[in-house]
């Protein structure tokens, strides 16, 4: 039973050799067979970047992180899927642990996240994370899923440009054991810096708030690009 590593990307030329030399450095290569990365079409450097790692498989895919890990999928080898946000780090044996989970028939699942700042608002935020409900879910916190269970569920919904990790995440919970395991990813603050942490904590509740009401993805789209950089 081995891992797929999966890492949507566009325009990451700043972040992508921390995560790639990271993992390469951390992971159990008896346990995590591949680190594939699907670029959605990067401007910048990215790709450059990665060839400079021949051991990762490098993905061309249209631009949609949905779009995007969905291609990952496709294109893996492994029983376990495992899909990353170029931003977060994963505690040292993350792969024996998923493993080790998914064995004991927890078939999806993630871990407990913290982030890579000290504010006390992110703290808070955090700290619900580790609680197995669907409603403190979210991709930064990573995900796995066993690859057959993903292809049952025919992975993530394309048409979604919002809020796509929480769909499916909600599915994984109604049609499997969905665990948290009580280790700590590390996720980047940037967002939440850039944005001012107050307002962009705001317009994530917001977010939620509207995707429960029934709004659009057209217009929840809208109201991410007016009010989030």
């Amino acid at each position: 039973m081995t891992i797929s590593i999966i890492i949507p990307v566009l325009n990451e030329e700043n972040t992508i050799s921390k995560i790639v030399g990271y993992l390469l450095k951390t992971i159990n290569q008896e346990l995590t067979k591949e680190l594939i990365v699907v670029d959605g079409g990067s401007q910048d450097k990215t790709i450059e970047i990665l060839k400079n790692y021949p051991s990762i498989k490098i993905i061309h895919s249209k631009k949609g992180r949905s779009i995007q890990m969905n291609t990952g999928a496709k294109n893996a080898t492994s029983q376990i899927l495992y899909f990353l946000h170029c931003d977060t780090f994963p505690p040292q044996n993350f792969d024996s642990e998923i493993i080790k989970k998914i064995k004991n028939r927890n078939l999806s699942g993630c871990f407990k996240m913290k982030f890579d700042s000290n504010h006390i608002v992110l703290k808070v935020s955090q700290w619900f994370t580790k609680f197995n409900f669907h409603a403190f879910r979210g991709g930064d916190q990573s995900l796995f899923v066993e690859k057959k269970l993903f292809e049952k569920l025919e992975g993530f919904d394309e048409n979604l440009t919002i809020y796509e990790d929480n769909e499916f995440i909600s599915r994984l919970y109604n049609n499997s054991r969905f665990i948290v395991i009580q280790k700590s990813v590390t996720t980047s603050a940037r967002k939440y810096l850039k944005n001012g942490i107050w307002k962009l904590q705001f317009h994530f509740l917001m977010i939620h708030i509207k995707y429960k009401l029934g709004v659009t993805q057209k217009e929840l789209l809208k109201y991410y690009k007016k009010n989030i950089k």
